[in-house]
């Protein structure tokens, strides 16, 4: 065993006992053990299992993706700063000043990354597990917590046709339903990225967010990471698939209630959530964060709808004289 199947093992593991939990408590309410559709629901339980887990994590990277947005402004001023200047003094003193501006305003790039990072053990672990399925079977043994007797009924399962441990660049390509399902799926599971980190961008940041250079890579990863991915999925079995495209969809609708509940200050769906909440004669929700920044802009953002309404109150002096 090397070093990466090490470290993999415990992944392994756990990701198979949750699936053949799933499995067997979908057996004895009268799913058939060796039907794909079982296995299908089993891995759509383990995405359910792991994002659930993930909620506080999630929790985080948003509280960690407001702070950098709000912190643009700031990291402009301090790249212009030091515009120009290469020498080792000065690029030591603007990374210790912009990691004190991360530690003053509790935040920093890599908790945006944080569940990805997470779940891609996971992955890679699903991964190995489905695609190790046709050699435990000639081996006749099991993977992980699976059965020899469950690796048997995962290689025969099947959906539409496609049996579950295909991929379309190993095998699968002289069937058909493999080769239609695992399209389907790429081009469902590329949209579903596209489509949550676009709405992020148009619906989720301020303009001073959007004009950051930090934004300009944003955007460039906004189309490379689905080619990335749709010509990766070729060389991913079908239960894979399931579960990458599984866990885009909860992405984006976990984005869609985000964005429409807790928007970041300042945002298109932060002026959009005040005046319905205006309309409605309901006082501005608080921002998720409970900064005195948040709290500002999302007074703002009420102040600038009501503005638009024509309900501007006049200021009026306090020790003004009656006549």
């Amino acid at each position: 065993m090397d070093f990466f199947e090490t470290i993999m093992f415990p992944f392994k593991w756990l990701v198979s006992v949750i699936m053949v939990g799933f499995h067997e408590g979908l057996t004895v309410i009268g799913l058939p053990a060796a039907n794909g559709w079982t296995w299908t629901l089993s891995i759509i339980g383990l995405v359910l299992v792991i994002r659930a887990a993930l909620i506080p994590v999630f929790v985080k990277q948003i509280k960690a993706q407001r702070g950098m947005q709000l912190l643009q402004p700031d990291l402009k001023k301090l790249q212009d700063k030091y515009k120009g200047k290469t020498d080792q003094l000065s690029r030591q003193a603007m990374a210790q000043e912009q990691m004190a501006m991360y530690k003053k305003h509790g935040t920093n790039p890599f908790s945006a990354c944080l569940p990805m990072l997470i779940q891609m053990p996971f992955f890679f672990a699903l991964f190995q597990v489905l695609s190790g399925i046709s050699n435990a079977k000639t081996q006749g043994k099991g993977i992980g917590a699976m059965s020899q007797e469950q690796v048997i009924q995962f290689d025969e399962s099947s959906i539409f046709g496609a049996p579950l441990s295909s991929a379309l660049l190993h095998g699968g390509a002289t069937n058909v339903s493999v080769v239609v399902l695992s399209i389907v799926m790429i081009l469902a599971m590329t949209a579903s990225q596209f489509i949550t980190q676009k709405q992020i961008m148009a619906k989720n940041m301020s303009e001073e967010a959007m004009a950051s250079p930090f934004m300009r890579q944003q955007k460039m990863m906004l189309y490379i990471l689905p080619v990335v991915f749709g010509v990766g999925g070729i060389n991913f079995p079908i239960g894979v698939l399931i579960y990458w495209t599984t866990t885009n969809l909860w992405t984006m609708a976990q984005q869609f209630f985000v964005i429409r509940r807790m928007p970041t200050p300042g945002s298109p769906a932060a002026k959009a959530l005040a005046e319905r909440r205006a309309a409605k004669g309901l006082p501005a929700l608080p921002i998720l964060g409970g900064k005195k920044a948040d709290a500002e802009a999302e007074a703002a953002a009420a102040a600038a709808v009501i503005e638009q309404k024509g309900q501007r109150v006049q200021p009026q002096r306090k020790n003004r004289k009656k006549k």
